[in-house]
């Protein structure tokens, strides 16, 4: 029988994730996870593998307890459009309270793989076009009930919409204004038809 993991796999994840978060995955020593962790070298590699292992794991951790959340959440409770407003609403003020300006980890781990990666990159592409399919779902759905704008077709509103929040996101590590993020996304959901509400007036 295998002996049971002496540790709470969530906890040590979201340690883990929070140091690549921080550091980037190149940047991130064996020695940053063990102290982050609390686990022995040969603990997160018999769990993981190696860095990458973790790497991995803490990435999924964190899209599937943050950015799904938000998707499934936003979906559920608000409409269409309100769901999009709400979805930059949440990013611009999560980048905008961070003091480390960390950005997004996806975004972060995008940038950082390499082009001989081909596995990781097709592991981040296709996370990045479920974000796009929830746009296209929230804008088919407002275009049909009036309230997003018919001028371009629901993919290409989708697209434009993808785009807009990873250049905010690059944009609010280096540059975390709220001036600045707001004004970015202020344009860029009046052309799908939507009002871009201030910090202090957010849709109910």
């Amino acid at each position: 029988m295998a002996r049971p993991r002496e540790f709470d796999e969530v906890q040590v994840l979201e340690a883990a994730g929070a140091v690549f978060w921080a550091k980037g995955f190149e940047a991130t020593s064996t020695r940053d996870l063990v102290e982050s962790t609390g686990l022995t070298q040969s603990s997160i590699y018999a769990a993981f593998g190696d860095k990458r292992g973790i790497f991995l794991r803490s990435l999924r951790h964190y899209l599937d307890s943050i950015l799904l959340e938000r998707i499934v959440r936003l979906e559920r409770t608000k409409s269409p459009g309100q769901a999009i407003v709400l979805f930059f609403r949440e990013i611009v003020d999560r980048s905008l309270a961070d003091p480390q300006h960390r950005g997004c980890l996806l975004v972060n781990a995008t940038l950082e793989a390499t082009a001989d990666d081909h596995e990781l990159q097709a592991y981040l592409a296709g996370e990045t076009a479920k974000i796009e399919q929830f746009f296209l779902r929230c804008v088919s759905a407002g275009q049909a009930g009036g309230e997003i704008a018919t001028s371009f077709r629901a993919e290409d509103h989708a697209r434009h919409l993808l785009a807009l929040l990873l250049g905010l996101r690059v944009l609010a590590r280096v540059r975390p204004d709220a001036a600045l993020l707001n004004g970015l996304v202020g344009p860029g959901l009046a052309a799908v038809g939507l009002a871009w509400p201030s910090a202090r007036r957010r849709p109910s």
